[in-house]
C-alpha cells in the first residue's frame, strides 16, 4: 500500500523527535551569572564558614545574590545580573584573599533529572554573553635571539669539553660568530660544529690577526624555531585561560605570528591582560666565584632593593620550562613563598649543579620581557613602534646547604597577591617568546543580553512569516510543514546542545537561513504533487510521485550546500566557523524533518484511504 510508513519507522520518528525534545529542554532553563571559589592548596577546603564571610560582605556592599552551595570543595554564589556578578567578584577576592581563586562562572540551572541524562543548554559566544577579545602578536625576532643564546651555550660547553680554544662567542641579529687565534682550532671547531649543530650554515672570514667562523640558522630551520614558539605560545595560553576559569573560552592561531583569545564573560580586562600578557620566567644560576672571568659573569640588581647588586655567572642551571607544577604559600614566618616542583630532568640537573657546589650561593633569577611604546613622525604620520626589552632582578640569593632535588621554594616575594600571580605563571608554562597585544575589545554584558533578545526576535519573525505563507499557499499540507518546521528547530537546538557547540550571532543567522531551507524542500515536494495532479495522476499517485522524485533534487542541492558549510568550518575563524557550526546541522536536521517527518505526517492525514481531493 503506498503512503503508508511500516510501524517500525513511524516509531523511529517518533523516538528522534522525543529526544530531541528532551535534549532542547534545558535551552529554557539559561544559566545564573556565578562566582566559584576554589582553595589555592588542595589541603584547604570551602566551608560553610567561608561562604558565611562572603555573604556578609555581599550584604554590606548591597549586591543581591541568592542560591549559595558547596560541590566538590567548590564554592559557588548564584546573582541574578551579570553587574552583580562583576561587582561581586573584586569584593569576594579582597574578602578570602590570596588563599582563594576567585572566577566568574556561569552555574546550571537545568533540573537534575535533565543532567542525568547528560542535557546541558548550548553554549553562548562572547558577542551574546559579552566579555573581552584579544589579538596578539608572537615576536619572532626574538624567539629567534632566545634560540640561539641557547645555542652559543651548548657551543661554549661542547668546545670547552673538546679543548679547542677561542677567544670570544658574539651574536650580532641571526649570526653568531666566534673568534679563534689560529687556523687550527678553527679548522677543529668547524668540523665539530658541523657535526653537531646540523642546521646552520657556516663561513669564515678574518679580521687581522683574527679568524672568525660565523653561524647562520637555515630557513627553514628559523621557520621551524618561529613554528615551534607559536604552538608553545598557544598551549601555554590555553593553560593560563584555563586558570582564570573562564567558561568556553577561545583560543585558537591566526596567520604566521598571531593568536586570537575571547573570553566569554570576562569584564575585568586589567586582570585577564596581565595574567596573558606577562612573560615572566626563572632563572636559576649560581652565584660567580671571585676568580671568574668578566665575560663569564653577568651583575645584576636585587629586585627589592635596585642599590643592591651581586654578580652571577653566566651559565643557566634551569629555568622556569622545568617546572611541573608551583603553589604559592606562606614559610614558618609568614612570609610569601612559592613551593616549586620540578620535572625529571630539572631535578636531575637541580641536583648535578647544587651537590657540587655546597656553601656557594644560588640565586633566583626573574626575567621579564617587557615593551615600550614610542609615537614617531614618519612622512606626515604618527606611528607606534613598540621596542621590546628585558628586565631581569634577584629575587633570591641563598646559600646551597645540600643538595637540592625535584622539590623546593622560593622566598623574597613581595606580596602573597605576587606569590599566587607567580606561581600561576609557573604552572601554566613560561611563554616560548614574547608576546604583545595588537587589538583589544570589549562587548559588555547588557550588549550581548541585547543581541540575544535581537537574535531570538530575528528567529520568531522568520519563523511567522514561513508559517504565514506555508498555511496561505498550502492549507493543510502547509500546516504539515510547519509542524516538521518546528520539529526542524527542535532537533537543531538539541544537536546543537549535545555537541556543545558554541551559540554565536552569526550563528543565529545559520539558524535563520536553516529555517527557510528546510522550507524549500516541501515547497519543491509540494510543487511536485501539484505538477503530478494537474497531470491527472490520483491523490495517492500524485503524493508518491511528489516525495520520491523530488528527493534527488532536495538531496542534491542540501549536500552541495554541506560541502560549502564544511569548508567554512575548516578554513574559517571565530563568527564564520559559528555560522557554519549552525548551517551544517541545520541541512541535516533539515533533510530528515522535511522528508521523513513530513512524509510520516502526509501518511497519517492521507495514507490508507480514498481521497478524491488534496487540500493543497
Amino acid at each position: 500500500m503506498i503512503n503508508k510508513y511500516p510501524l517500525w519507522k513511524y516509531l523511529l520518528i517518533l523516538v528522534v523527535v522525543a529526544m530531541g525534545v528532551v535534549y532542547a529542554l534545558p535551552n529554557l532553563y539559561p544559566d545564573d551569572p556565578a562566582v566559584q571559589l576554589t582553595p589555592q592548596r588542595g589541603s584547604v577546603q570551602v566551608s560553610e564558614r567561608h561562604l558565611s564571610q562572603v555573604t556578609r560582605a555581599l550584604d554590606k556592599a548591597g549586591i543581591e545574590y541568592f542560591g549559595e552551595e558547596i560541590e566538590n570543595n567548590n564554592g559557588i554564589i548564584r546573582f541574578k545580573h551579570d553587574e552583580d556578578q562583576l561587582k561581586a567578584k573584586t569584593l569576594i577576592q579582597g574578602t578570602l584573599g590570596q588563599d582563594f581563586v576567585v572566577a566568574l562562572n556561569l552555574a546550571p540551572t537545568t533540573p537534575q533529572w535533565l543532567m542525568d541524562l547528560g542535557a546541558g543548554p548550548m553554549k553562548l559566544g562572547l558577542d551574546l554573553r559579552g566579555g573581552v577579545h584579544f589579538l596578539m602578536e608572537v615576536d619572532m625576532k626574538e624567539a629567534l635571539a632566545q634560540r640561539n643564546e641557547v645555542y652559543i651555550s651548548e657551543m661554549k660547553t661542547l668546545l670547552r669539553s673538546e679543548r679547542l680554544r677561542y677567544r670570544r662567542i658574539t651574536r650580532d641579529e641571526g649570526v653568531i660568530s666566534i673568534r679563534f687565534t689560529n687556523d687550527e682550532y678553527l679548522d677543529k671547531a668547524k668540523s665539530l660544529l658541523r657535526k653537531e649543530f646540523v642546521d646552520f650554515v657556516q663561513t669564515e672570514r678574518s679580521e687581522g690577526d683574527d679568524l672568525f667562523l660565523d653561524l647562520t640558522l637555515s630557513e627553514q630551520a628559523a621557520r621551524d624555531i618561529e613554528d615551534y614558539a607559536v604552538k608553545q605560545n598557544l598551549t601555554t595560553l590555553r593553560n593560563r585561560v584555563n586558570e582564570l576559569g573562564v567558561s568556553e573560552p577561545l583560543v585558537q592561531r591566526q596567520g604566521r605570528n598571531r593568536i586570537v583569545i575571547e573570553l566569554p564573560g570576562v569584564q575585568d580586562t586589567a586582570a585577564a591582560k596581565r595574567i596573558l600578557g606577562a612573560t615572566a620566567n626563572l632563572e636559576f644560576r649560581l652565584e660567580a666565584s671571585s676568580d671568574a672571568g668578566v665575560l663569564d659573569t653577568e651583575e645584576y640588581p636585587f629586585r627589592d632593593n635596585e642599590a643592591r647588586r651581586a654578580t652571577l655567572e653566566r651559565d643557566i642551571i634551569i629555568t622556569g620550562n622545568s617546572v611541573s607544577n608551583a603553589q604559592s604559600a606562606f614559610d614558618e614566618n609568614g612570609r610569601p613563598q612559592v613551593n616549586i616542583d620540578l620535572d625529571t630532568q630539572g631535578g636531575k640537573l637541580m641536583n648535578r649543579a647544587t651537590r657540587n657546589n655546597i656553601r656557594r650561593r644560588m640565586a633566583v633569577l626573574f626575567v621579564e620581557h617587557k615593551v615600550k611604546t614610542h609615537i614617531v613622525e614618519a612622512e606626515g604620520e604618527r606611528i607606534e613602534k613598540r621596542v621590546p626589552f628585558v628586565e631581569k632582578h634577584i629575587i633570591s640569593l641563598a646559600t646551597i646547604q645540600s643538595a637540592l632535588g625535584n622539590s623546593f621554594r622560593i622566598t623574597g616575594l613581595d606580596s602573597p597577591s605576587e606569590s599566587s600571580e607567580l606561581a600561576l605563571l609557573l604552572r601554566a608554562g613560561s611563554l616560548a617568546a614574547p608576546i604583545y597585544f595588537v587589538e583589544e575589545r570589549t562587548i559588555g554584558p547588557s550588549l550581548g543580553k541585547e543581541n540575544i533578545e535581537l537574535g531570538v526576535t530575528s528567529v520568531q519573525i522568520g519563523m511567522a512569516m514561513v508559517v504565514i505563507f506555508m498555511l496561505a499557499f498550502y492549507r493543510v499540507f502547509g500546516l504539515i510543514a510547519n509542524v516538521a518546521l518546528t520539529a526542524n528547530l527542535v532537533l537543531l537546538a538539541a544537536l546543537m546542545s549535545l555537541m556543545s557547540a558554541t551559540l554565536t550571532l552569526p550563528g543565529i543567522a545559520g539558524i535563520v537561513l536553516t529555517l527557510g531551507m528546510a522550507v524549500d524542500a516541501n515547497v519543491l515536494i509540494f510543487s511536485r504533487i501539484k505538477e503530478e495532479m494537474q497531470n491527472g495522476a490520483s491523490p495517492q499517485m500524485a503524493i508518491h510521485a511528489g516525495f520520491e522524485r523530488a528527493f534527488v533534487t532536495i538531496f542534491d542541492a542540501n549536500l552541495t550546500t554541506l560541502l560549502v558549510a564544511v569548508i567554512l568550518f575548516a578554513v574559517g575563524t571565530g563568527p564564520v566557523k559559528g555560522f557554519a557550526v549552525t548551517l551544517s546541522l541545520g541541512i541535516i536536521t533539515s533533510m530528515f524533518t522535511a522528508i521523513m517527518v513530513t512524509r510520516a505526517l502526509v501518511n497519517i492525514v492521507y495514507g490508507g484511504r480514498q481521497v478524491k481531493k488534496l487540500s493543497i
